[in-house]
């Protein structure tokens, strides 16, 4: 009788595992249907929201001249996937989810699909981003990043609330790189203090950061690439301690601290070009 009620749960155990199996939403449905929740984004790993970002870039998205407008994301993925964070039920796993979320229902929203932004702030921002940028408003770095960097603000402040929610907190060096997201956001939304900040305290890191500012910034905060942000995140990563330029605080401290690997790497980009 032991060894028939074993195997008998054995063989449910099976069976659940099956059927979760089947419940689950594939990147290209969800790309299709652009109602998948966090928890379903959540279930996937990160070659499928990779999948699952591109399949919105090339489909719905192109609609609005946005099929490659979130390469940065794809980079941030890659770097998730390369180093198998974000595994089901974890805090980048859900922050992930958010943004992920907020991007689809911005999309669904943006095409007249209905209203329901399905809590997330960000998708309200990313249906007016996507609808902008249709219209011609967001042809200007300077609009079109706020624009941007509002939107995704706004989706992972969604995602880190979910995470909590789940009992699911970032570990340290989780949140050296959360910070560096952050960075890069704030210096989506900041374009005139960023240079200025860059033309005062540029010459402290390299002695040709001043003259190149505007390429450097518009080649780091390029939403359409997926290496400068593969590569910030790469450098959050290894990053452990702050040594910022005397006098900075706040963002500004912690831009400057990410600031030499990356112009570094963008005179590299150059020099190979």
């Amino acid at each position: 009788m032991a060894w028939t009620a074993l195997a008998c749960a054995l063989l449910a155990s099976f069976v659940s595992a099956d059927a979760a199996a089947a419940d689950r939403r594939t990147p290209g449905e969800c790309a299709a249907s652009l109602d998948c929740s966090i928890a379903d984004i959540d279930a996937m790993s990160m070659p499928e929201r990779l999948q699952f970002l591109q399949a919105m870039e090339s489909g719905p998205a192109a609609q609005f001249g946005a099929s490659d407008r979130w390469r940065n994301i794809e980079g941030i993925i890659m770097f998730f996937r390369d180093r198998q964070w974000g595994a089901s039920g974890t805090w980048v796993s859900y922050v992930d989810a958010g943004i992920l979320e907020g991007v689809e229902r911005g999309l669904a929203i943006a095409l007249g699909r209905g209203t329901d932004p399905s809590g997330n702030p960000g998708s309200q921002r990313w249906a007016s981003y996507d609808t902008r940028l249709l219209q011609g408003e967001l042809k200007i770095r300077g609009p079109h990043d706020r624009a941007w960097g509002e939107a995704e603000q706004a989706s992972t402040d969604h995602g880190v609330t979910v995470a909590e929610n789940h009992g699911q907190y970032a570990s340290t060096v989780e949140q050296r790189f959360f910070g560096f997201s952050e960075v890069y956001r704030w210096a989506l939304r900041n374009r005139p203090a960023v240079l200025d900040l860059l033309a005062i305290y540029g010459p402290l890191i390299h002695p040709d950061l001043a003259r190149l500012r505007v390429p450097f910034y518009d080649w780091f905060t390029d939403v359409r690439e997926w290496k400068p942000t593969y590569i910030g995140a790469a450098i959050a990563y290894e990053l452990s301690d702050l040594h910022p330029i005397a006098g900075l605080t706040g963002m500004p401290a912690l831009l400057f601290e990410y600031i030499p690997q990356l112009f570094e790497t963008y005179l590299a980009t150059q020099s190979s070009r």
